[in-house]
């Protein structure tokens, strides 16, 4: 059996295709969502070598596999072609987030001021995530604003960035220490 080529050279004029087989430009904006997500998803991978909480491990790995679902999601044109089951968030894939924020979140102490990255390793690279996804969900919004995009999704990235905002907290509590923005050290 022959072994299939990474490279097809179909993409060396600036354009791919889209799951549906329509070509784009390469600055496409279902392109700067999908590889946003799939940069997200690289972060998640490093950040989850220097976590040793099982149940956060579990759990970075479940939003691991769902982001290659949403990005499999945007990459297909769903105006023209039902995306596949393996590319649905369902509510009870959010509830699952929300759940461990909970859970995070009444295990930290209260905090009055504004958090820096930073603090531990793994903390740092929490906040890496965050902002990644943050950047993810605003370009989801600007797909939305062209082309179908399940309600789902939108909500199920949204919420990355505060899961990854309270993993780096709970990070520094246990490996590190939080840092808080000084306004007074200029």
């Amino acid at each position: 059996m022959k072994k299939s080529l990474v490279y097809t050279k179909t993409g060396d004029n600036g354009t791919t295709s889209l799951v549906g087989g329509t070509r784009v430009e390469k600055s496409h904006v279902r392109l700067e969502a999908y590889g946003t997500i799939d940069e997200l998803n690289s972060f998640v991978g490093f950040l989850v070598c220097e976590i040793r909480d099982i149940v956060d491990k579990e759990v970075l790995t479940f939003i691991q596999n769902k982001l290659f679902a949403a990005g499999s999601y945007v990459a297909t044109e769903t105006e023209m072609k039902t995306p596949k089951s393996a590319g649905i968030i369902s509510d009870e894939d959010i509830r699952r987030i929300e759940q461990r924020m909970d859970k995070i979140d009444g295990s930290l102490p209260p905090i009055h001021q504004f958090v820096l990255p930073g603090g531990s390793e793994s903390a740092s690279r929490a906040h890496i995530c965050r902002t990644i996804s943050r950047r993810a969900e605003r370009c989801m919004y600007r797909v939305k604003k062209e082309y179908p995009v399940e309600d789902n999704i939108m909500k199920f990235v949204n919420r990355l960035s505060d899961y990854f905002f309270l993993l780096a907290r709970k990070e520094c509590s246990k490996n590190g220490v939080e840092l808080f923005w000084k306004q007074d050290t200029i």
